[in-house]
């Protein structure tokens, strides 16, 4: 069963990681795919030649830039005639000290990690309401209900999607608007990896053995909970906010 037919997506961040794969998967699902990245490159010509040039379109946008975005909203009805899903991914890492951030970072985090989603929805939603129909699932994180020390703005800007997540749930709702988020903890995505090559492999194996799970996470485990969420058969779920990450953060210790 094609649990998207004649429905289209737009992904933010989709060259790599949980985009990629939900690219991927919304696509063997029937949908129609909007490939969103800042810079057209190789990553995303192949990620478009195995989903197939007849069902995606690579639509270049730096969702920081509401401009950008508008532009990239543009282009994909001027191609598929319509937007039924937005998933926003498209995120950065910036985590630091408090008292040692620099504004320019502050100004970088929040203005892809909460703004950019914002962006997004912003430029999709009138045409979402003008049909009676739409889908968001924002890409949140663990880091919006625990707190890791060093690793601030970062919780505080998901911790925000989070709550932009439930306003605009509650806000469009009796207009056919859905909007849900998904918490992913430690997943395999190029940044995770990037981050486990730094560590010594005792290390690492203690990162993985403090998962419940005693395993990572894998970037499909993600969209798969974003395509049931974009799908029909969770139409009735609204302005909630659902952890993906293996049972690590109901721990009561380490």
């Amino acid at each position: 069963m094609k649990r998207l037919e004649g429905k289209v997506a737009l992904v933010t961040g989709a060259a790599q990681g949980i985009g990629a794969a939900c690219v991927r998967l919304f696509a063997q699902h029937g949908a129609k795919v909007v490939i969103n990245v800042r810079q057209r490159d190789e990553r995303a010509r192949a990620l478009l030649g195995e989903v197939g040039v007849e069902n995606a379109l690579i639509a270049e946008a730096d969702v920081a830039d509401a401009d950008s975005v508008k532009r990239m909203a543009d282009a994909a009805l001027e191609r598929f005639g319509q937007v039924d899903i937005l998933i926003n991914n498209a995120g950065i890492n910036v985590f630091n000290d408090p008292l040692k951030l620099t504004d320019d970072e502050w100004e970088r985090c929040f203005a892809v990690d909460l703004k950019g989603a914002w962006h997004c929805a912003q430029a999709l939603l009138p045409h979402m309401l003008a049909r009676g129909y739409g889908n968001i699932v924002n890409i949140a994180s663990v880091h919006g209900h625990k707190i890791i020390p060093g690793a601030f703005p970062y919780p505080v800007a998901k911790h925000g999607l989070i709550g932009l997540t439930k306003a605009l749930g509650i806000q469009y709702a009796a207009q056919g608007i859905r909007v849900n988020s998904v918490s992913p903890g430690l997943i395999l995505t190029p940044l995770a990896e990037d981050w486990l090559a730094t560590l010594s492999p005792a290390e690492r194996q203690r990162q993985t053995d403090l998962l419940p799970c005693k395993r990572i996470g894998e970037p499909e485990e993600v969209a798969y909970t974003a395509l049931f969420l974009a799908s029909d058969e969770a139409r009735f779920i609204n302005a909630t906010d659902i952890l993906i990450d293996g049972g690590r953060s109901q721990l009561y210790h380490e």
